[in-house]
């Protein structure tokens, strides 16, 4: 079992608050609202987004994460189709199919398959992927943590949510921890809800924040046979500093994530300020 103060390192070593002094305080940048006018006109949420996650990667590799770990952003757009199974491209941008010239020179057999059972239409292009993993280098790479930004699309239909939440329990399942960082206050949906029911907890009092707006962390930890999944709440608020939340990279290891310091780090990076 990890004892209290293991547990608990990260949120009270006061190296890793939130700033407190009247100095420091000049240099916080609260909470913006990203996806309404006129903001969201100027400087569009999914370029906020895109900084913020790059931020938060330099963040934990400038001294955050042990040696032997590495974070990386990963974004995508809903629509942007980033391979095509259908057919690969040659370089003179003609489709490649097989051919007899081809299959001559390939000594490998063409099969015809059957017909398929069954076909139907999905949208997988309508999920947005704001991501940033942390990696730890042993004998290969392994995922240890995932933040998740949250995007409108991943709160706007039942389908999405759900998408999002699997996205999240099975990162637990396989002992990947979570953070999700929800500022969308243009969409109400709770995905902590989803995610939790997704794991199997269904209960009509589970926390949300008064605001909407929220970061949650979580863990999967096996004892027995049987799995827990530890949380973290915080609600966020407009005009308000964000907090730091835990990072679990093991059992026993725990980093802190500033979220405060890497969104003042994006907004600065797009000259953008307090309103």
């Amino acid at each position: 079992m990890v004892d209290m103060e293991t547990k608990g390192r990260c949120l009270r070593d006061p190296s890793v608050k939130r700033v407190a002094n009247t100095e420091c305080r000049r240099t916080v940048m609260p909470l913006l609202d990203h996806f309404r006018p006129p903001l969201g006109d100027d400087w569009p949420w999914d370029g906020v987004h895109s900084a913020w996650a790059v931020a938060i990667a330099s963040q934990l590799n400038d001294g955050v994460l042990p040696a032997d770990y590495y974070a990386i952003p990963l974004v995508k757009r809903g629509g942007q189709v980033e391979i095509d199974v259908a057919g690969f491209q040659r370089e003179n941008g003609t489709a490649f199919h097989a051919t007899q010239s081809d299959a001559a020179e390939v000594a490998t057999a063409v099969w015809a398959p059957p017909a398929p059972a069954g076909s139907v239409f999905v949208d997988f292009s309508a999920l947005d992927v704001f991501e940033i993993q942390v990696v730890r280098r042993l004998g290969g790479p392994q995922l240890r943590a995932a933040v998740e930004l949250v995007s409108p699309s991943n709160k706007d239909r039942p389908s999405n949510r759900h998408a999002f939440a699997v996205k999240c329990a099975s990162y637990l399942h396989r002992g990947v921890s979570v953070v999700v960082v929800d500022v969308v206050g243009a969409r109400k949906a709770n995905l902590h809800a989803e995610v939790l029911d997704v794991t199997g907890y269904r209960d009509e009092s589970v926390w949300r924040s008064p605001t909407d707006l929220y970061a949650t962390a979580y863990r999967a930890l096996r004892a027995d046979e049987q799995t827990r999944i530890e949380y973290w709440t915080e609600s966020l608020s407009l005009g308000a500093d964000l907090p730091t939340m835990p990072l679990w990279l093991d059992v026993d290891l725990c980093m802190p994530l500033g979220l405060e310091e890497s969104y003042r780090t994006a907004c600065q990076s797009l000259r953008l300020q307090a309103m």
